[in-house]
């Protein structure tokens, strides 16, 4: 038995402002079903004895160290750019908000 009807997903994409053709409700129906189902298995199986996994290798810190490497002086980060003003990149304002 579907736990998820078409008149659900009708209204959620009706409260969500999404307009959905019958095929999309239809197909949209059928894929929900299918993940309510899918959990419903998992929490079958998920007991107590059972730890939460968010991965199914362990692991261990995977970044790499946090080393100061060599830098740009303000000047040669300054040499290329097509305008700048003091110690600063300048770029034009958005959303036309020039001034």
């Amino acid at each position: 038995m579907s736990e998820i009807s078409e008149e659900q997903v009708a209204h959620l994409a009706n409260l969500a402002r999404i307009a959905l053709t019958p095929q999309e409700i239809s197909s949209l129906t059928t894929e929900l079903d299918q993940i309510v189902d899918s959990i419903a298995k998992v929490q079958q199986v998920a007991t107590p004895d059972v730890p939460a996994t968010s991965h199914p290798v362990p692991l261990s810190n995977v970044f790499r160290p946090d080393v100061i490497g060599e830098t740009l002086t303000i000047e040669q980060a300054l040499r290329n750019a097509p305008e700048h003003d003091d110690n600063r990149f300048r770029v034009s304002a958005i959303l036309g908000e020039e001034q």
